[in-house]
């Protein structure tokens, strides 16, 4: 029984280690993309675009989006822009409406009378217009408040010009003028997810998601997918692209189409945008149930929302997509299951624990080396900016539990012996129960980081609460770290979408400081 327990237990570990291995797995694939990518097929295309920008009062921003989008390295009669106006209460609307005036035919406002809805609804009205005419051959999605890089939109078409394609996305880079120390981490982040994930997404022939600030579709894909954007869920950006890809059509990334974007300062807010996607992310995951860890190269003529397609060719199910979709969707659970694995061996005085404490981090610590050598190199200059984020993206904390694997000892007999001290046996119990259960305690140093946070900016009655938060939160999220911020919040979805909790578009402040 003994022994059982114990396999059991050291499982649990094992499983720990799975997102990280497959984290290093999607960055050994990442140099792979300089040999197998889609630039082969593409080519010379400039489609006449459509670009479609949901606006609810966007007044701060709607204005210098529209000045970037015109001004693109792009034929003039070849771009239209629709602006959305979800309903607006500022002056968004006259903001457009004078755009429009100064470029009649290129600047459209479309204004919907009734708001609120989210998203997905506002650019669906969008939609019914742009492709209710034969003008447009191509449709860009985007926010209202991301700012293109001149060539970026004419890097992204030339995909078109390979009729498997559906859609195309781009690199979104974090881009606010006066980065706080939250945005910092959020570049690096996109680095990672973006830069290096889509990458190796590339090149296993099955794209996560679009970017829901960056989706250039093929006319053609759009009307396959009934002309609309999916409005049951909070992840209307993931939805289409499964769908895309389900339907036959190939989803691309192009990580030289830079689109920069403003992200939150503060912590709560970050929270708020990103508990909506990870809550879209449980709904889709959920809906698209059927094509999960089901190898095949061609779909079975049913969408898997149940809707007719064609079955197309696509590799969603693939072991190795599975395994990456669910080492994001999963990992607090990994997380929690390692910490029991950990405890349950300390408290049954296994001589295996060592062994597997050891096995644990040190897998974990090497392949956060290799995965941010490879991402420093893919966007030197956030990097560079960011080098102290990069370093602590897991946290002080997890480095000092890191090191106590790789060099046992070094924290509980070595440095105390520096300064002439010696810990006791429950001080040394303490700290050792202490490295088993970080690697999930991280989650509540985590949600502590935004309860403190949060209280700090309300209670300063503007700047004040603002200055303390300032230097104080940046030294809690850097002993905790901005992965396991991640984590809480993706904990926190579960939560929400267990209870039924009403699916709230909280609109993320901008303040229009972004990057020229």
């Amino acid at each position: 029984m003994r022994e059982a327990l114990e396999i059991v237990l050291v499982a649990f570990v094992v499983i720990g280690a799975v997102p990280a291995v497959t984290m290093g797995l999607q960055f050994l694939l990442v140099p792979v993309h300089a040999w197998r990518n889609h630039y082969g097929a593409a080519g010379v295309a400039l489609p006449r675009v459509a670009v479609v920008i949901p606006a609810w009062n966007e007044g701060a921003v709607i204005g210098a989006s529209i000045e970037r989008l015109l001004a693109l390295d792009y034929p003039r009669e070849s771009l239209r822009l629709y602006v959305v106006d979800d309903a607006s209460t500022d002056d968004t609307p006259a903001v457009v409406l004078d755009w429009a005036a100064r470029h009649p035919g290129r600047v459209i406002h479309l204004r919907r009378e009734k708001g609120g809805q989210g998203k997905a609804h506002t650019l669906n009205h969008g939609l019914v217009h742009v492709l209710g005419e034969p003008w447009a051959q191509a449709v860009l999605i985007m926010d209202a408040d991301v700012i293109y890089a001149p060539d970026s939109l004419r890097r992204m078409a030339r995909h078109l010009a390979d009729p498997q394609v559906g859609a195309v996305t781009a690199y979104i880079r974090e881009g606010t003028r006066r980065t706080a120390y939250l945005n910092r981490f959020v570049g690096v982040e996109y680095v990672l997810a973006q830069l290096a994930a889509r990458r190796a997404q590339n090149v296993l022939g099955a794209m996560a998601c679009l970017a829901g600030g960056a989706q250039l579709h093929a006319r053609a894909n759009l009307e396959a997918l009934g002309g609309r954007i999916d409005t049951a869920t909070l992840a209307e950006d993931t939805v289409t692209t499964l769908l895309t890809q389900i339907d036959g059509r190939r989803v691309v990334f192009e990580p030289h189409a830079v689109v920069l974007a403003e992200e939150p300062r503060a912590i709560d807010a970050l929270w708020k945008q990103r508990l909506r996607w990870a809550r879209g992310n449980v709904q889709v995951t959920r809906r698209f149930r059927r094509i999960w860890f089901r190898p095949r190269w061609w779909g079975s003529g049913e969408a898997a929302d149940g809707a007719a397609g064609d079955g197309g060719r696509h590799r969603l199910g693939s072991l190795t997509f599975g395994a990456i979709w669910f080492s994001v969707l999963l990992l607090p659970v990994f997380m929690v299951l390692a910490s029991v694995g950990l405890v349950g061996l300390y408290l049954l005085e296994s001589s295996l624990l060592w062994r597997a404490f050891q096995w644990l981090w040190i897998s974990i610590g090497l392949i956060y080396l290799y995965s941010m050598l490879i991402g420093v190199q893919l966007d030197g200059p956030v990097t560079r900016r960011g080098w102290r984020e990069v370093i602590l993206f897991p946290g002080a904390i997890a480095m000092v539990v890191m090191l106590s694997a790789f060099f046992p000892g070094l924290f509980d007999e070595r440095v105390p012996a520096l300064f002439g001290l010696h810990l006791t046996a429950t001080g040394e119990r303490i700290w050792v129960l202490f490295t088993f259960v970080w690697i999930s305690a991280c989650m509540l140093g985590a949600w502590l980081c935004r309860v403190v946070d949060r209280a700090l900016r309300r209670s300063g009655e503007g700047s004040r609460g603002d200055g303390v938060a300032n230097w104080l939160s940046p030294v809690l999220v850097g002993l905790v770290g901005y992965g396991p911020i991640l984590c809480a919040i993706t904990l926190d979805s579960y939560v929400k979408e267990a209870r039924g909790a009403a699916m709230v578009w909280d609109k993320t402040e901008k303040t229009g400081r972004v990057l020229s």
